[in-house]
């Protein structure tokens, strides 16, 4: 972040192996766009995003395979779009 621009990116290691597999873990890239909406001032929006987060990855149900579940990534992204929104609602 500097005084003008800032940059949000999934830090993570690189698993080329799994490119295109639709199997891991999302996380990273989700809780980077949640930092970006924060610094943009909509910490509404960030928090509704690391609660959502949270709550998929504690009920487990709509894992990835690395973090000890059976769902794809789109299936993990999709439930915490879903659990966001409805705390956005609120």
């Amino acid at each position: 972040m500097g005084d003008r621009f800032a940059m949000f990116e999934a830090a993570h290691g690189s698993a080329p192996s799994f490119k295109g597999l639709n199997k891991v873990n999302p996380t990273a890239a989700i809780l980077s766009g949640a930092w970006m909406v924060e610094y943009l001032g909509e910490t509404h929006i960030r928090d509704a995003i690391f609660a959502a987060t949270d709550q998929v990855i504690n009920e487990g149900k709509y894992v990835t395979f690395d973090i000890g579940g059976n769902a794809t990534t789109t299936q993990m992204t999709d439930a915490i779009i879903e659990i966001a929104k409805q705390k956005l609602r609120k």
